[in-house]
């Protein structure tokens, strides 16, 4: 079988990030016929139940949590039209970290973590096992999280560093030939929310009267770790075309994620602009032709494929 000419990998830490974060993206692109690889990092064993008749899967309990999010990713990848989901290393190579969150706002290490715990692994035998994936699927552009995770979680720091390593041990020549043939990702970006795109979707559900969607955030004043100032996007990805693909998939989980929550309130008084445009910063190779708003409007571009 011919691989696709343009060729997507994303790396993410549990199931719905990748949702949540690039849905939209991922659409777009199997849409457009490119390749689209999603890694999870972890299963998702620590997350928080949301259906109080699933609450026995919890980690202190029958700890089957990880096993019924798999099942969720799987719905959640056939909304969004992905075919090649895999998981780091194997399903349950590593877990889920946990985490809590620290009075200023944003996630840290929980105060005990399990044995293979993803945020403990040795880096590069995490960065191994991706290393393998880059040099079989030979992506053109990888996306990842930024250096703090987006918001501190340790699982997401630690899958920007596995994903960062990889991609450079991935193109060395002389490195572990037994992986596969060398492959240099030619560009690679870190995924952001836009500072504008924000405080006009805070805006809008206060002013339909929402004050707990997001609660605590102010329209006008300071924001959380995981939104980026303006000049620092690079590029914008319109999928507002598959913003109800997106919607389907953040559906599919229903112990992460509420249908009353704030993801879906922000889209009823915002519409589909608020999770359909989805916002990136490059971090390697040089940036292609942009359009109006001085973004890139394709990951590719630039690229000749």
């Amino acid at each position: 079988m011919t691989a696709p000419d343009r060729r997507l990998l994303l790396v993410h830490a549990h199931p719905d990030d990748e949702t949540i974060g690039t849905g939209a993206t991922m659409a777009r692109y199997v849409e457009e016929g490119a390749g689209v690889t999603l890694v999870t990092c972890t299963a998702g064993e620590m997350g928080e139940i949301l259906v109080p008749e699933l609450e026995h899967l919890a980690a202190d309990r029958e700890d089957k949590l990880g096993e019924h999010r798999r099942g969720e990713i799987a719905d959640a990848m056939a909304a969004l039209g992905v075919t090649d989901h895999r998981w780091l290393g194997g399903f349950g190579t590593y877990r889920d970290s946990g985490m809590q969150w620290h009075a200023d706002g944003y996630a840290i290490a929980a105060d005990t973590v399990h044995d293979n715990a993803f945020s403990a692994a040795d880096l590069t035998k995490a960065a191994n096992d991706l290393v393998q994936v880059v040099r079989e699927v030979r992506p053109q552009v990888l996306v990842t999280y930024d250096e703090f995770g987006g918001y501190g979680h340790p699982d997401h720091i630690q899958a920007h560093r596995v994903a960062m390593y990889a991609a450079q041990l991935a193109a060395v020549p002389s490195y572990r030939p037994d992986l596969g043939e060398p492959w240099r990702i030619a560009k690679i970006y870190w995924s952001a929310m836009s500072e504008s795109r924000m405080r006009e979707g805070l805006r809008a559900l206060r002013d339909a009267g929402d004050t707990t969607s997001f609660e605590g955030m102010d329209p006008d004043g300071p924001l959380p770790h995981f939104v980026t100032a303006d000049e620092h996007l690079t590029a914008v990805v319109d999928g507002t075309a598959h913003a109800e693909q997106k919607m389907a998939a953040m559906r599919a989980y229903p112990t992460q994620i509420t249908l009353d929550g704030p993801f879906f309130a922000l889209s009823n008084n915002k519409g589909d602009s608020v999770w359909g445009e989805e916002f990136f910063r490059i971090v390697a190779g040089e940036p292609g032709p942009v359009g109006g708003d001085g973004l890139e409007t394709d990951l590719f571009a630039g690229l000749d494929v």
